[in-house]
């Protein structure tokens, strides 16, 4: 089972609220979601995970705020901006998620952009085509959730998926001074959920 530690439940708890006062009920399911399936994507394949050294058990608040923050500021925002841009920064965390979870899990290893070659399964800043396929497939997640929970039409989730998919490209990029000692994992999923939601608020 995926821990979170005290801070970080405590944490999780506070924007749980501020989605559910801010938003609505529909804002807080879709981020149950959000935890439902990045749990599953987490356990996938754990025993393969831990035998290459990248299997992430217990969770902290950095990791909830790095993932949560820009969503949550949305959620508060979405009086003025309307669901979108909190739907499509989710389906970015997601993407993300869903492209560091499954991705590595490939046959071939993936290509660090900075330098094109091959390198280590985990490596921030890298791309696989199993990481590209899994991220457009968190992100379409998100946004097929988004049409049931939100009531978005089809082509519009279309716009949501991608826009989740540009997100995950943001923190891709992010992640190359990352693996040069400038920014860390905190800064490059930030990035990330708010280049999703900066896609949202374009889409809207």
């Amino acid at each position: 089972m995926l821990m979170l530690d005290k801070r970080a439940i405590i944490l999780s708890v506070v924007m749980g609220l501020l989605l559910f006062i801010f938003g609505g009920s529909n804002y807080l399911i879709l981020m149950l979601v959000f935890l439902a399936l990045s749990v599953a994507a987490t356990r996938y394949e754990e025993d393969e995970k831990k035998e290459l050294g990248i299997y992430e058990y217990e969770r902290g608040w950095e990791n909830v705020l790095s993932n949560g923050i820009i969503p949550t500021l949305l959620a508060v925002l979405s009086p003025v901006i309307g669901p979108l841009p909190f739907i499509t920064s989710v389906a970015a965390v997601n993407s993300d998620k869903f492209a560091s979870e499954l991705g590595v899990l490939g046959k071939s290893h993936p290509i660090y952009l900075l330098s094109m070659k091959r390198v280590r399964p985990g490596t921030s800043g890298a791309m696989s085509g199993l990481g590209t396929l899994m991220s457009l497939a968190g992100a379409g997640a998100i946004a097929g959730a988004a049409i049931i929970i939100f009531g978005v039409n089809p082509s519009t989730a279309l716009w949501v998926m991608l826009g989740g998919f540009a997100g995950n490209l943001m923190d891709t990029l992010a992640g190359i001074p990352e693996e040069k000692g400038i920014g860390n994992k905190f800064s490059s999923n930030l990035l990330g959920s708010l280049a999703g939601g900066l896609c949202g608020i374009l889409i809207s």
